[in-house]
């Protein structure tokens, strides 16, 4: 896991409040695939710092339950929310093995699956803990964004990609996972789980007062991906 997430994330929290990538672009994004939230049964999966809960309390869910692989993470999520919230630490890449099944009405994944290198276990327990008619909703690295990055030139060859990024304000080492389009639509669908609405994202217009530049770029080029799933 990047030190991003471990060592900066009282940083990184503040940051990603108001930043073009998260703020401006794939909240409203990945929100906008959501339905009405009121009385359901809702699951954080890769929960970070704890923005998508306060949105999740502030629209009047019935229970709330958030895990992330960095328990410095669930800690900032314990002290914004307190009892409002059931939070542990929880390798996504394996599920989420302490739920119990058909539990779940919605369950969000933001940003975490270019982490995990094989979807296969993420999305059967996904389907799993979901209840039937529940649905998933995920946001990712757009592949054809990632494949800039490749290396051996095979859009199809999953590869592993190791950058610095400067979200905080200093370079940080991360890594993911560059894969294919096929690759990500063919993890959910061998669960059982139907792809429902798929989106590219649409940027904010307030992202043009942060940098035009960056604006600019984000409406006319993919950055990430946004895919709704149904448990039927």
């Amino acid at each position: 896991m990047s030190e991003m997430y471990i060592k900066h994330a009282d940083k990184y929290a503040k940051v990603v409040k108001d930043n073009i990538y998260n703020a401006c672009l794939e909240r409203p994004s990945t929100l906008a695939l959501l339905d009405d939230v009121t009385d359901k049964n809702v699951v954080d999966m890769g929960c970070g710092t704890g923005i998508y809960a306060k949105w999740f309390i502030e629209h009047s869910v019935k229970q709330l339950t958030c895990v992330d692989l960095s328990s410095e993470m669930v800690d900032i999520v314990n002290r914004e929310f307190g009892s409002a919230v059931k939070s542990y630490a929880q390798d996504v890449s394996l599920g989420l093995p302490a739920e119990q099944d058909n539990s779940a009405d919605i369950i969000i994944c933001p940003l975490v699956l270019h982490y995990v290198e094989d979807l296969k276990p993420v999305f059967n327990d996904v389907q799993r803990v979901l209840k039937k008619g529940g649905y998933m909703v995920f946001s990712t690295h757009h592949p054809f964004a990632d494949f800039e990055c490749t290396t051996s030139g095979n859009y199809f060859e999953r590869e592993t990609v190791q950058e610095e990024w400067d979200t905080i304000g200093t370079p940080v080492s991360v890594r993911f996972y560059r894969r294919s389009l096929s690759e990500i639509i063919n993890a959910v669908t061998a669960s059982g789980l139907v792809v429902s609405k798929l989106s590219e994202g649409d940027v904010d217009e307030k992202a043009k007062d942060i940098c035009e530049s960056t604006y600019i770029r984000l409406k006319n080029n993919p950055n990430f991906l946004f895919v709704r799933c149904e448990r039927i």
